[in-house]
């Protein structure tokens, strides 16, 4: 690539490399070398969830100065296409160090400068998800939608946006968007767009009703019988947390057993993350039963080892909520309406949860679902930041919701599969 050195010798193209799969179903290996920062496995795993790929196979070790990352990927089912180069400008950007210049430093914080995209086009089922689908492989995240209908039958959608390249205020960028989508979804859709100065993600806090059912710690039994009623779900309960303090003398063995989902082990590396734990050195694998062995060498941020029982009870329980239970899924109704709500925990340096709203548009295309509007914000609950997603869903003679208990069931299972992996 040509790109320099960096410290100690290693160039810059030496710091990510990927090695693409030759054969369908194979896996492709990224390797991460470079400087070790805090929470860098953690942000790296967010990355890949990102690109709409799913880790089959990890290994992960320091010495708290320097971290060796080896990552076998797999694309998610229903994927984008793969941006390969894109993905491994991304995870430079994130190697302490290495300036990448046509990129941001993703580690400084920011201001996000938000666009409005306008979007017109005749109706159709699932045209959200499609636009979506494009956004994302452009690396453009979407914080709002709303969507009208003329008298004519056409639509009007209004997308609020950011560019994780930070190039959208460029006329080259805004109409390679543009001509991305009109390719996409046909010459009937026109688009537009430009600078939404400030625009505010205000956000209409939910009832304490619905909040406290949204935000309940586990799952209700009504909730886990409906779920066990499907054979591929019936271990969704089972996770086994356990450390052992006789192996090594510097380090604590955390060994994880669970069953696999799709960004598992993101759930994991952004808790211990989180709860100010180390990790030194870690192996992930998968058994062909569905189930996911993770071994975690960690300690405390000082070095010790984690020896307190209050303290291995307290990441035990928020190691095992975060793996039964990472998304929350429920419909209600508003008035006379149906709105879906979907919420996940927001990562205490104030990250959300990669793809969520790609997977939920997706799995209302699957039902043949259109949506009247979205939007995402903000809420403080349980003790912690969530990200909220909010679909109001149009009603339609093929698929009722206001009064049919099986299809809002069969409308959360679905979007739950979609966001587990499922």
């Amino acid at each position: 690539m040509g790109m320099g050195m960096g410290i100690g010798g290693i160039g810059i193209e030496d710091a990510v490399l990927i090695e693409v799969a030759k054969r369908e179903g194979e896996p492709s290996v990224i390797t991460v070398n470079c400087p070790d920062k805090t929470g860098l496995g953690c942000d790296v795993c967010r990355t890949i969830l990102e690109f709409g790929l799913g880790i089959s196979r990890g290994d992960v070790s320091t010495d708290g100065q320097w971290c060796y990352l080896v990552y076998w990927v797999l694309p998610c089912p229903n994927s984008v296409s793969i941006q390969w180069t894109n993905l491994q400008n991304r995870l430079l950007s994130l190697c302490p160090t290495f300036a990448i210049p046509f990129y941001p430093d993703l580690s400084r914080p920011r201001v996000p400068q938000f666009y409005l995209l306008n979007l017109f086009s005749t109706d159709r089922k699932g045209l959200l998800h499609d636009v979506t689908r494009v956004l994302s492989e452009l690396e453009l995240l979407i914080h709002r939608v709303k969507v009208s209908t003329t008298p004519d039958g056409r639509v009007v959608d209004l997308f609020f946006i950011t560019d994780e390249l930070e190039q959208l205020h460029t006329k080259k960028r805004q109409e390679e968007t543009c001509e991305k989508i009109t390719d996409t979804l046909g010459s009937t859709v026109c688009c537009e767009i430009m600078s939404a100065e400030g625009f505010k993600q205000g956000f209409s806090s939910l009832c304490s009703v619905v909040a406290e059912q949204l935000f309940k710690p586990e799952l209700s039994e009504s909730e886990l019988c409906f779920l066990s009623l499907s054979p591929d779900m019936r271990n969704l309960k089972k996770a086994n947390v356990s450390f052992d303090n006789s192996l090594s003398q510097a380090h604590t063995l955390l060994q994880i057993n669970c069953v696999d989902q799709k960004g598992l082990l993101y759930d994991i590396l952004r808790t211990t993350k989180d709860c100010n734990i180390q990790i030194n050195y870690g192996r992930f694998m998968k058994d062909k039963k569905g189930f996911r062995d993770v071994d975690l060498f960690i300690q405390q941020l000082d070095g010790k080892k984690v020896v307190d029982a209050e303290k291995q009870e307290s990441l035990a329980s928020r190691l095992k909520a975060e793996m039964l239970h990472p998304l929350r899924v429920m419909i209600v109704s508003r008035g006379p309406d149906t709105e879906l709500l979907v919420a996940n925990p927001v990562e205490l340096c104030g990250k959300g949860r990669p793809r969520v709203f790609y997977d939920v548009t997706l799995a209302l295309k699957m039902l043949g679902i259109c949506i009247f509007s979205a939007e995402i914000g903000r809420q403080m609950a349980a003790e912690r930041q969530w990200e909220v997603y909010r679909f109001l869903l149009d009603e339609s003679r093929e698929f009722p919701l206001a009064n049919c208990k099986a299809n809002r069931n069969q409308v959360v299972d679905r979007v739950r599969r979609s966001l587990m992996g499922w």
